[in-house]
């Protein structure tokens, strides 16, 4: 049977080992470049936006995206990381796809200002302390990175998604338009697929198993 080049290789052989080491260092680094090139192109568009208008909806818009892609940037390799085709098709939608939302100025908010800035900033918080919890642990491709269990993770598995969540839905009754609306929920049917994916590779993880018995529900107690 031909093996797909982005199967991970269960060998116990040190070589097949290190060439698959090697392999997910060189995907690594291929997935931070993307990010990093959509992100200038996204933030070049938010700051021309900005400048234009002096509309600071579009600076949450990029301060929103600014978090995520910094941490890709910062952190730390892992050996675990997955080398399905899939793992990484939802994990690089899931996060290139925000960097997709157009800011649109002369669109009409469809709610006062205080409303969609109190659930953005509600949700940059959230992501902030899920990021802190994380530290350079954070990563867009499915991998063991180290089971965190501080911080908001006490309450459900992932914060950090519900912070993505809220932070999306802020940011479309900001700017809402068919293009940002459909992107968004294209985002958010990647994010579930992705958790799926990740919780696949943390349950090879006894301590993963153990949190996932304490904390029951992925984003929304009694709900998911």
């Amino acid at each position: 049977m031909t093996r797909s080049p982005f199967e991970t290789v269960t060998t116990g052989a040190p070589q097949a080992e290190q060439n698959s080491f090697s392999k997910a260092a060189l995907f690594d680094l291929g997935e931070r470049g993307l990010v990093i090139l959509l992100f200038i192109h996204f933030a070049y568009i938010a700051i021309s936006s900005f400048e234009r208008s002096l509309d600071i909806r579009s600076l949450l818009l990029l301060i929103s995206e600014t978090l995520p892609v910094a941490l890709v940037i910062m952190r730390k390799p892992s050996a675990s990381l997955s080398l399905r085709f899939w793992d990484w098709i939802f994990g690089l939608a899931g996060t290139t796809f925000p960097l997709l939302i157009v800011p649109a100025p002369g669109l009409q908010a469809l709610a006062p200002g205080f409303i969609f800035y109190s659930i953005i900033i509600g949700g940059l918080f959230l992501q902030i302390s899920a990021k802190l919890s994380l530290g350079t642990s954070f990563g867009i491709i499915a991998a063991n990175r180290g089971v965190k269990i501080e911080g908001p993770y006490r309450f459900v598995r992932h914060p950090m998604y519900v912070g993505y969540i809220l932070t999306h839905i802020g940011l479309l009754i900001a700017f809402p338009s068919p293009r940002n609306a459909f992107l968004y929920l294209v985002t958010l049917a990647f994010q579930i697929v992705r958790i799926g994916c990740e919780e696949r590779v943390l349950k090879q993880d006894a301590q993963y198993r153990d949190f996932a018995q304490r904390v029951r529900y992925r984003l929304f107690p009694g709900v998911f």
